[in-house]
């Protein structure tokens, strides 16, 4: 399809605008390269230059930004290699821990390579090469210029997990038009609930493309072996001692968390956290903000695992967050306590471990909700509140186990949005574009 004179002149600022920000693409390299050094690496992949990396023929591509992105697709890129094992699976991220967890879950069972930015040029490479049959974007990444590239070449476009937030929403408000543009050329939306249909719609998902599917991740099946591993895990460090962990956490945050934990000790003197600071340049800091409080610490990287007389333990690696949640009483998941917006709590909640959050949980509101009035999850009000709630429910491990388990039964009844995706997948690798507004999941 043509653009019209209007998308013409909508698609030409938008690349106006990406081609005067475009040197500030080799500063964020660089910067984030001098916290994370991965980010100085396989830097051409993000300019969309991929000879010798890529060269696929009807492939079904799935777009994760990164790790929780990834973690969430994990069933649907295994029912799609499952479904269509003659179908070349290229997995993208955009984030080095994104790809170092696609490495780690699939290794050479699917391709990967960066996304590269959203200028017109890059993107035709990365397709040139890429040549899907199928694009599967995880969750909600909007590219203009990818999604009507995409469409100009006939390539159905799903976003699948989909979900917008109404902070989200009132973002998008003011480029409206652009996100309208963007979102005409999906072949489907397949959105977490009715409300995340409803929102995407506004910002101009065509409604008779939009399926409510729920969420991929109460499909989230455990390790094999994750419990039994827990409990080794916990007679080596302590079996009886009251342990919490501090799950994604962000920089606002860590004092609170860390204030938190010391309120802990003075009610359970022996109690463990195992903390995970959402981003790799935390690591550090948050060790060593935890020794210098006089706090007993030891690393993942260091030390391997706690001992008896360890306070804090740094899960400083990626990709191990459910093996430690399973060995925890109750865990409190980060980017809450600031205004990030929260993030998911059903990983803990798919091993029967209750959770605590914060009063910022704007974007997984549906999922704090459902977990809150299932009784598995508890919401305070403040870094004071946080505090006070811990101590109180890690001397309750009946009630630990009473929440955990409620928690557990809330994500094993609303499953079924992975066999809900693929099937619809499936028809839209076969042709079909009118779904009209479904209602599976709720």
């Amino acid at each position: 399809m043509q653009p019209t004179f209007g998308q013409r002149v909508l698609l030409g600022l938008y690349a106006l605008v990406l081609h005067l920000a475009f040197p500030i693409t080799l500063y964020h390299l660089v910067w984030r390269g001098m916290r994370q050094r991965d980010y100085l690496r396989r830097w051409t992949e993000r300019y969309g230059w991929l000879e010798g990396k890529l060269d696929l023929h009807d492939a079904i591509w799935v777009h994760a930004v990164s790790v929780g992105e990834v973690i969430a697709a994990r069933p649907l890129v295994d029912g799609l290699l499952a479904r269509h094992p003659d179908r070349p699976v290229l997995v993208t991220t955009i984030t080095p821990t994104g790809s170092e967890r696609v490495r780690a879950l699939w290794g050479d069972r699917v391709h990967h390579v960066y996304l590269p930015y959203d200028l017109r040029a890059m993107v035709r490479r990365f397709l040139d090469h890429a040549r899907p049959a199928l694009a599967v974007i995880v969750e909600t990444e909007i590219w203009l210029n990818l999604y009507v590239e995409c469409e100009r070449r006939g390539i159905p476009l799903m976003m699948v997990n989909a979900r917008l937030s109404e902070r989200s929403l009132r973002g998008y408000l003011p480029v409206r038009a652009m996100a309208r543009l963007a979102m005409q050329s999906v072949d489907l939306v397949a959105a977490q609930s009715r409300q995340d249909a409803e929102r995407l719609a506004q910002i101009g998902a065509r409604r008779e493309r939009i399926v409510v599917t729920g969420n991929l991740k109460y499909d989230l099946l455990p390790p094999e072996g994750v419990h039994e591993q827990a409990l080794l895990w916990r007679r080596g460090w302590g079996e009886g001692r009251p342990v919490w962990m501090a799950a994604s956490t962000h920089g606002p945050e860590e004092a609170d968390v860390l204030a938190a934990h010391q309120a802990v000790l003075e009610r359970h003197p022996d109690a463990l956290l195992l903390w995970a600071p959402r981003h790799p340049e935390r690591f550090g800091p948050v060790a060593a903000l935890a020794r210098e409080a006089g706090l007993a610490v030891r690393t993942r990287r260091g030390q391997r695992l706690p001992v008896a007389t360890t306070q804090v333990f740094i899960i400083d690696t990626i990709g191990e967050l459910l093996w430690f949640f399973a060995s925890a009483d109750l865990a409190f998941v980060g980017g809450s306590l600031c205004p990030v917006g929260g993030h998911n709590a059903l990983e803990p909640a798919a091993l029967g471990v209750p959770s605590v959050v914060g009063p910022h949980t704007f974007n997984f509101a549906e999922v704090t909700r459902r977990l809150g009035q299932a009784g598995g999850l508890l919401q305070v009000g403040d870094a004071s509140a946080l505090a006070g709630t811990l101590g109180e429910m890690l001397g309750d491990p009946a009630r630990c186990r009473e929440m955990g388990a409620k928690a557990r039964a809330e994500v094993r009844a609303l499953g079924g949005a992975v066999g809900r995706t693929l099937d619809l997948a499936d028809q839209v690798l076969a042709g079909r574009r009118q779904f009209g507004a479904g209602t599976a999941g709720d």
